[in-house]
């Protein structure tokens, strides 16, 4: 028999649990503006060392509409995501029920997009695209008058298991669409006769396909297959300026024969986006312009397959990867297919995780060692803006310009007590490079 005290203990500790996973719910500011010990630039941290936060990936937007909140992954509460306010560093949680992969997050639109399991009862791998009113929650918010979760919450879509949809997903610029990653069996059924299915390709088990891409209606929630091809598709991203362009790779875990594609909404115009050579290998591309796409051509390996530190050393990516070829922060120009190199470092594993300002002026990029180095694109003069980021971090820094090209989030070790967890930090531009 249940002793009715413990019946009660737990009854109150589960109405405590519950209350304190409750979207809207605010955390207070952790903010600190620190200098850089090395480089003395400013730092900008928005979260402390506590939370085990990371930022979105670049090739999606990190800031609210109205330019006040960057959205992000945090420990704080388990499974939910969070919200910080860039100005006071208050916090807010923005998710109520979890949430898997991208958290997509509106340029137009005071929204953030999820996609999670289906209602407790269905675990057929059934998947809800939700919407999340970040407006009328950031109001109730702050003023203390919180509603319940299906205020701020509505589901949008329903996408049935045998999509085998997976959280990889993008908003379309038109805020009309969302586009989603399939699983492997449905975008078989969209493939020609005959087509010749890729094998995995590397050590690390990855790149067989079929893969695909789906599209739900954000007004209707209906459902329609865009493309399918032989391969592991992964990173599926839009260009947040031109309706209907979706950018995706072929997804290997590192060097893939191919790696970034290009594909309109209807299932047209697939093709390579920047077709490489064997000895190139291309690498975390990300859509930074109207008409621009950045993109890592790596330079982390010796030249005649000597072993070097870092990732990525294993003999069966190929003969990719070396300094013996032009390396370095590659830009794309979408429409004419011209390539340039921005910049590169000089020694060291070269450039890896890359970005740029919307407004071409400026790009960035990460290095193995976690240092970050911004470039002028006019005069390609370069800097080492920030180092010290920890290569035991539980994550790369990941670095991502702001809308308006004036400021670079990325997520940080630096400041953590058991050199894994990270926080979220946002790095201006220095003043003389804006005022050029």
């Amino acid at each position: 028999m249940v002793d009715p005290k413990h019946l009660l203990l737990f009854i109150l500790l589960l109405g405590t649990a519950q209350a304190t996973a409750q979207i809207g719910q605010r955390f207070p500011s952790e903010r600190e503006v620190v200098k850089d010990p090395v480089t003395g630039h400013e730092l900008i941290f928005l979260t402390g060392n506590g939370g085990g936060d990371s930022k979105i990936y670049p090739t999606h937007n990190q800031w609210t509409s109205d330019g006040k909140w960057l959205i992000f992954r945090s420990d704080r509460v388990a499974g939910e995501a969070m919200a910080v306010n860039e100005q006071t560093g208050n916090m807010v949680q923005v998710t109520e029920g979890g949430y898997a992969g991208m958290l997509t997050v509106a340029r137009q639109s005071m929204q953030l997009y999820v996609m999670r399991a289906g209602a407790q009862e269905n675990t057929d791998g059934t998947m809800e695209v939700v919407a999340v009113d970040l407006d009328r929650l950031f109001t109730d918010s702050e003023a203390g008058d919180l509603q319940d979760a299906e205020t701020y919450q509505r589901v949008i879509g329903v996408i049935p298991e045998s999509w085998g949809a997976h959280s990889d997903m993008a908003l379309d610029a038109d805020e009309k669409v969302i586009y989603f990653r399939t699983g492997s069996e449905h975008a078989a059924g969209y493939l020609p006769e005959g087509t010749v299915l890729e094998e995995d390709f590397g050590p690390r088990g990855m790149g067989a396909g079929p893969g695909g891409i789906g599209q739900l209606d954000i007004a209707s929630g209906e459902l329609s297959h865009v493309v399918s091809v032989p391969f592991q598709v992964g990173h599926v991203q839009t260009n947040p300026w031109v309706p209907g362009q979706i950018v995706f790779s072929w997804e290997t875990g590192g060097k893939s024969p191919q790696r970034t594609w290009i594909v309109n909404a209807d299932g047209s115009g697939l093709a390579p986006l920047y077709p490489e050579a064997d000895y190139e290998w291309v690498t975390h591309e990300a859509v930074i312009g109207p008409d621009e796409v950045a993109f890592a051509i790596m330079g982390h390996r010796e030249i005649g397959g000597g072993a070097a530190d870092g990732p990525g050393q294993e003999t069966e990516w190929g003969p990719s990867g070396t300094r013996a070829k032009p390396s370095g922060l590659g830009i794309l120009t979408i429409s004419t297919g011209e390539m340039r190199i921005a910049g590169q470092t000089e020694e060291g594993s070269g450039l890896w995780h890359v970005h740029g300002s919307p407004d071409g002026r400026f790009a960035v990029g990460d290095d193995f060692s976690r240092s970050l180095y911004l470039i002028d694109r006019a005069t390609r003069e370069m800097m080492l803006l920030s180092t010290g980021h920890l290569t035991t971090a539980a994550d790369h820094p990941h670095p991502t310009f702001s809308p308006d090209g004036t400021k670079i989030e990325i997520q940080s070790a630096m400041r953590s007590d058991d050199g894994r967890r990270m926080s979220i930090c946002v790095i201006p531009v220095p003043a003389e490079w804006l005022s050029r």
